[in-house]
């Protein structure tokens, strides 16, 4: 291979990859992959003012479809007839039960979580990966076996998340025979298992929508990565440990997190009496100044607002209007009208919209969900459009290897 020599920042020349000149490589460049098209999917379209899951707006599920349904047209490529779903769903409570080796895993991380070495997404991923030493048909990437494996993690996510907290919280796992509650829908089921009380009907409709919200969303970080390893023909399991290490960052799904870690900051620092006031303003102007990132706003797609965000506002609202008691000592609608203030105050000063992560963090928080599942619970409902993708790449796969511009040291000799 030819190497371009001059000044540091020098680029590699094609060699027998034909990967185009030095030239051609700059004019293709774009930093992070932006604006580039990385493969084509039948699963999901983003475009500026929809979301479509195979063919399905956003909305339109949220209003009128479950998240077992919508798993269902995820996975399995249509809409259910009401005899599919009810197959659907009794294979997925079948496979809720974790194997006895991944229940002994999580136990045995409470020690480490509560040291702050690993945190949730941590032993979420590990225990993801035990699954696979579990999993008959783990090697197995043909689309029978992939369908099945999907629905396993699918049923067994949830239970990991459940007993995690449990033992975070220091009590006894709920469900360790069938992965929780079996009359309880997908949704009520991951909360019974993290609480042990069965839900309420809101606080259940408010998971599920949450659930189709973050089922899918195109080549997104998280989505791409378990593309590009089940592009090598790696196995599932091995795709979705990638793809839950990707989510665990700030800039992806940690987002939620962040956000909500926010506005408890905000609180802090000004104090219950400040929310309505201009103390936000000011709070969030030094934040502008020194120039402090605020998770939960913007989109690298999307240009007026994340179709997601208002939804899940508008249904986390409605639900904090019902709720008595106090959240992190403020009551629920505070919460919201904090978060409502503070989006404001991004559109109008720096016209950034809300993403779907800033009502998600307000809404978990008002559920009572700890903050470090947030992420977790993210995954529990991506786990469906991740393994729809890794599916459609073993189905139609071509290695995903692009080119890189080469920024180091001119060409020397090493005997020089």
């Amino acid at each position: 291979m030819g190497v371009v020599s001059g000044s540091p920042a020098s680029v590699s020349a094609s060699g027998g990859g034909g990967g185009g000149g030095a030239a051609d490589k700059q004019a293709a460049f774009a930093k992070g992959l932006e604006g580039v098209i990385g493969g084509q999917t039948g699963v999901c379209s983003i475009e500026q003012d929809k979301l479509i899951y195979r063919g399905y707006e956003i909305h339109d599920l949220a209003e009128h479809a479950t998240f077992e349904e919508v798993a269902f047209l995820l996975l399995e490529g249509h809409k259910p007839s009401p005899a599919e779903l009810a197959r659907f769903k009794a294979e997925v409570v079948a496979e809720r039960a974790l194997h006895p080796a991944a229940t002994a895993f999580i136990e045995s991380a409470g020690g480490w979580l509560a040291s702050g070495r690993a945190v949730p997404m941590d032993v979420l991923r590990t225990a993801v990966s035990i699954l696979g030493h579990t999993d008959v048909d783990c090697q197995d990437n043909s689309p029978s076996a992939n369908l099945r494996k999907a629905k396993r993690l699918l049923a067994k996510i949830p239970t990991i998340i459940g007993h995690m907290q449990c033992v975070i919280d220091g009590r006894a796992i709920i469900g360790r025979e069938l992965g929780g509650a079996p009359d309880l829908d997908h949704a009520a089921n991951l909360l019974y298992l993290m609480t042990g009380k069965r839900p309420s009907k809101d606080e259940a409709k408010v998971m599920d929508v949450s659930l189709i919200l973050y089922a899918e969303h195109e080549f997104n970080a998280s989505t791409f990565t378990t593309r590009v390893i089940a592009g090598t023909l790696s196995d599932m399991h091995s795709a979705v440990a990638g793809g839950i290490g990707a989510l665990k960052g700030p800039l992806h799904g940690g987002a939620n997190e962040m956000a909500m870690e926010m506005l408890k900051e905000i609180v802090k620092d000004i104090g219950e009496d400040g929310i309505g006031s201009a103390k936000v303003d000011a709070w969030m102007e030094q934040a502008f100044v020194s120039k402090r990132k605020l998770m939960g706003f913007g989109h690298r797609v999307y240009r007026n607002g994340d179709h997601r965000a208002g939804i899940l506002m508008g249904l986390g609202k409605k639900m904090a209007g019902t709720l008595t008691g106090t959240f992190g000592g403020l009551p629920a609608l505070k919460w919201f009208a904090l978060g409502e203030q503070v989006q404001g105050i991004m559109l109008a000063k720096k016209k950034i919209f809300p993403n779907v992560d800033f009502p998600c963090g307000m809404t978990y928080f008002t559920m009572r969900i700890p903050v470090p599942q947030y992420t977790p619970i993210f995954v529990a409902a991506r786990i469906t459009g991740w393994a729809a993708h890794i599916s459609e790449q073993h189905a139609d796969n071509r290695l995903i290897r692009p080119l890189s511009i080469y920024t180091g040291p001119a060409l020397k000799k090493w005997n020089g």
